[in-house]
């Protein structure tokens, strides 16, 4: 325990104190009581009191100093953010969230205001807790064992310190946030009368506010980062308002959280290694053909379409985690579709062009290149969405190229969509729409606050504490540099697909219109591996599941363990998590599971092993272009390489 530590500590820095007869310590502790002295009374002995000298400012001049510092660099920060909004560069509106969270918490509080008796009733049961948490702290300084109201919470990461458990003060605050936090999660939960998608952004809006508050997030209230103050008389603090004026600037006066160590970092230097040449260019993506590892490949070329909500990278970090590289190495004549950073030029670009002018025009370039008139293809996320509503269209005028269909944590159906469904009700797409007028895009950052919204309390919060209250640069970790790595939505596309798919349910209720024809996911015949993530807070397994009854052929549903993006990049070499295979994807999703048998590993030797039995015929290996094509760059070209 930290407390303990420091006071063995000063025993052996101070052999004077050590040494001192015993009248004399006792004369400097008279509060406290021995354990010979607690067996004569037959009282409890008290519990020793935590070491105060780590709480205590050791240079009173140069905390001073510091404080001014970092006023100073306050003050910068706060200039970074009004600069842009003086000139013009910036405007912030007062509908869309803001509003929403007003909106919401209105409905939330009428339900608990309009019953006086309900209203005190839950009322007091916080202030009993938090008089229990009160005279537990009593109790435990007097050496009593008490129970801990925030048991269930003691695993979580951000109160990790031990102070958080031995030093009255701070055991006091971690108990009083948790039994708070449960408090306002249960006010949401026993709120009758809320219509379901009320209830969830509440609770969405909730868990939020409790992340923001948590005290693991201010200076005074994280013993941690108070040592860490007192220890450096402030710097860190100075430190950390340098780096919160940087990230203002950084983002153009919204504040652009660095989650890694961004210089440590380049696509094409240290990502995205896969050697191979784009080999064509529409006006929305190009199309990248890596170079082959093997003397003989499948017949079947690879076609992946990657989300355009992130960059492809993803599915090529490194030589170890790429999935790109072990598809190569089985066999694969990979293609990716890269897709553009859009600005102003794509505002009208909607599904039908990255329809046509994405995957359409990759088969064209595959077939010029391989002579190949059909593929196996594979859609990752949104890009998943994009690639099952192609195949509705295509299926409905005759198009046969794409043979299998492979789909990474994708949707069809939205109706258990998750917490992104919070922002996707018709007054905030009404905002949404209404933002993106101004420059015919969504800007990246606003889709990556989104997403990382629903891990605050891993993807905002502990990078607050250690960068702006530490002082401190985050580590180098290629997964966020690839995180923050952000990509423009043009206002069309994202328009419709909120709409079609988010608002409407469109696609699983066969009532999306593409090209001017209504297209049914039932016309998709095609064997289709559906690959889900159990803990998946993007495309929840539960989703998946269901989307899994909306096509029209054999579908093998498979779910990975972890998430969107660690369940999906689960190199076999590394033995890591695991994965689920069942029979057909009907009936309740809860039954499949408890059925389902589990397999430990990556579930990539799986999905191989599914590919070579639609059709395992193979060639020799294809070069990049085929002497068809010539080369216009090499992989992963220029169009990923855009940074916003």
């Amino acid at each position: 325990m930290a407390a303990k530590k420091h006071r063995k500590g000063q025993t052996a820095q101070s052999g004077s104190r050590a040494s001192k007869p015993a009248t004399t310590a006792k004369a400097e502790a008279p509060n406290r009581t021995s354990a010979a002295d607690g067996a004569k009374t037959g009282k409890a002995k008290p519990a020793d009191l935590p070491a105060v000298e780590p709480f205590v400012v050791k240079d009173p001049e140069a905390m001073a100093r510091n404080m001014a510092h970092m006023v100073e660099e306050l003050g910068k920060a706060a200039s970074a953010w009004v600069k842009p909004r003086e000139t013009g560069e910036k405007t912030d509106s007062l509908s869309g969230p803001a509003t929403d969270i007003v909106n919401t918490f209105s409905k939330l509080s009428e339900y608990w205001l309009s019953d006086p008796k309900r209203s005190i009733e839950a009322q007091t049961h916080l202030l009993s807790s938090y008089f229990d948490i009160w005279s537990g702290s009593m109790r435990k300084m007097a050496g009593e064992d008490t129970p801990d109201p925030a048991q269930g919470h003691l695993k979580d990461r951000r109160f990790t310190d031990d102070d958080w458990q031995d030093h009255p003060f701070f055991s006091f605050l971690r108990q009083a946030y948790w039994v708070t936090s449960d408090w306002a999660d249960k006010l949401v939960t026993d709120a009758d009368g809320l219509d379901p998608h009320t209830r969830h952004k509440a609770a969405f809006y909730v868990k939020q506010l409790t992340s923001a508050l948590s005290p693991t997030n201010f200076v005074l209230t994280n013993p941690e980062v108070y040592k860490e103050t007192i220890q450096e008389s402030g710097e860190n603090l100075v430190r950390g308002m340098r780096m919160l004026a940087e990230d203002i600037k950084a983002g153009k006066g919204d504040l652009r959280l660095r989650q890694t160590d961004y210089e440590k970092f380049a696509v094409g230097k240290n990502l995205a290694l896969t050697p191979g040449k784009v080999i064509a260019q529409s006006d929305i993506c190009q199309v990248i053909q890596y170079a082959p590892a093997t003397q003989k490949v499948l017949k079947r070329p690879l076609l992946i379409c990657p989300p355009w909500i992130n960059k492809f990278y993803i599915l090529d970090l490194n030589p170890e985690k790429s999935f790109i590289k072990w598809a190569v190495d089985q066999g694969h004549t990979v293609f990716v579709v890269s897709w553009v950073n859009p600005d102003e030029r794509h505002a009208k670009k909607g599904w039908e062009a990255y329809a046509r002018e994405g995957i359409g025009f990759a088969l064209d370039t595959i077939e010029k290149v391989t002579g190949e008139k059909q593929v196996n293809a594979i859609g990752y996320c949104v890009g998943g969405t994009l690639l099952a509503a192609t195949l509705a269209l295509f299926a409905q005028e005759g198009d046969t190229r794409i043979a299998s269909a492979t789909f990474f944590t994708t949707q069809v159906d939205f109706v258990h969509a998750g917490d992104l469904m919070v922002f996707a009700d018709a007054e905030n797409i009404d905002s949404i729409e209404e933002n993106m007028k101004a420059h015919g895009y969504l800007d990246g950052s606003k889709m990556a606050t989104a997403f990382n919204m629903l891990r605050a309390s891993e993807l905002i919060w502990p990078y607050v504490v250690n960068n702006y209250l530490k002082g401190k640069e985050p580590m180098p970790f290629d997964l966020l540099y690839w995180n923050s790595d952000a990509t423009r939505m043009p206002a069309a596309n994202h328009s419709y697909y909120l709409r079609n798919c988010y608002l409407e349910n469109n696609l699983s209720n066969d009532r999306m219109v593409l090209d001017g024809k209504t297209i049914s996911l039932k016309d998709v015949k095609i064997p289709v591996y559906n690959l889900a993530t159990r803990e998946d807070h993007i495309a929840p397994a539960r989703s998946v599941f269901i989307g899994s009854g909306c096509f029209g052929g054999k579908v093998t549903y498979v779910m990975s363990g972890s998430g969107h993006i660690a369940g999906v990049v689960n190199p076999p070499d590394r033995k890591k998590y695991q994965y689920w295979t069942g029979g057909k994807p009907v009936g309740e999703f809860d039954d499949w599971v408890e059925k389902a048998k589990e397999h430990p590993g990556s579930w990539w030797p799986h999905w191989q092993s599914w590919v070579e039995k639609q059709d395992g015929e193979q060639v020799d290996a294809r070069e990049p272009g085929g002497g068809k094509l010539n080369s216009i760059e090499d992989a992963p070209g220029s169009f990923v390489r855009v940074r916003v």
